[in-house]
């Protein structure tokens, strides 16, 4: 069988299961677009690091942030938000750059009218990919006026804020950032959201975690050892061979291959079992 026979079978076979154990869930509960924008950025900055701890995070975030997401971060008000997340941690991000994040969906929403329009500006009609777009962006992102949230000027030494938005610049494979655009930007299929139209599914640039790195490693679609931007692009260009007009669209189902169904190319049973061994050399063992 093809690959892309084999990869369009993957994406057919896509679950509510495998939703329900991914951030891109918390999306799904709030029916309104403007609000689904919003809780996109928030759910994909915090999307690092075990899955368990990552869900749980976001439920308390969510929890906090109520029925109406987006109403929220218009009323943010820095000083009654840090006291509101005084306790908040994940990992090295703590309720400081929550509300910095906040406070930068905000900015976005007061300057633009929505996180879309916002990034929108950045756009360069000649460029193929998102790499020029989200290097101006970030770096627009870390030059807004946080002083509310940290006082005195600039983001503060001892803050990871920043850890929310690489660039394609320094080489970051900006996986969140790519996820993030995957959500807004690819056509709603009860999976991807389908809610911007000012950018191309084609220009997106596939988010690469642990898993993407490993599973496509193994079907040869890159060679690279280390999850850069290098690598991002270099796999994005072969599923571009497949699917031109939608590359990335094959992300989430490779993905949950790991996520959801424990593919870690070291168990010979699962590896047999898997729906993409007859072209992945760990299932030819």
């Amino acid at each position: 069988m093809e690959l892309k026979t084999i990869l369009d079978e993957l994406y057919a076979g896509r679950s509510q299961v495998h939703l329900a154990n991914d951030p891109l869930s918390f999306c799904h509960r709030y029916p309104d677009p403007r609000d689904r924008e919003v809780v996109g950025l928030i759910a994909a900055a915090f999307a690092y690091g075990n899955v368990k701890i990552i869900l749980r995070s976001l439920e308390g975030i969510f929890t906090a942030l109520g029925p109406a997401p987006r109403r929220f971060v218009e009323r943010f008000e820095a000083k009654r938000e840090l006291r509101r997340f005084a306790g908040f941690k994940h990992r090295f991000n703590d309720g400081r750059d929550l509300c910095a994040l906040l406070l930068a969906s905000q900015t976005m929403l007061r300057e633009a009218g929505s996180v879309e329009q916002w990034f929108l500006q950045f756009k360069d009609e000649t460029e193929a990919d998102m790499t020029g777009l989200l290097s101006r962006a970030t770096e627009a992102l870390k030059g807004l006026d946080y002083a509310p949230v940290f006082g005195g000027k600039g983001i503060p030494v001892d803050s990871y804020f920043p850890f929310f938005f690489p660039s394609p610049a320094s080489g970051s494979a900006c996986k969140r950032l790519c996820m993030f655009l995957r959500w807004m930007v690819r056509p709603a299929d009860g999976i991807d959201l389908g809610l911007w139209q000012g950018l191309s599914p084609a220009q997106l640039v596939i988010p690469v975690d642990a898993h993407i790195q490993r599973i496509c490693r193994f079907l040869g679609f890159t060679s690279r050892k280390q999850a850069n931007w290098r690598m991002a692009r270099e796999i994005t260009a072969r599923l571009r061979e497949l699917d031109p007009a939608d590359p990335v669209k094959y992300d989430f189902a490779l993905c949950h291959l790991g996520i959801s169904e424990g593919c870690d190319g070291k168990d010979l049973a699962a590896c047999l079992k898997c729906p993409i061994s007859e072209v992945c050399p760990k299932g030819e063992r």
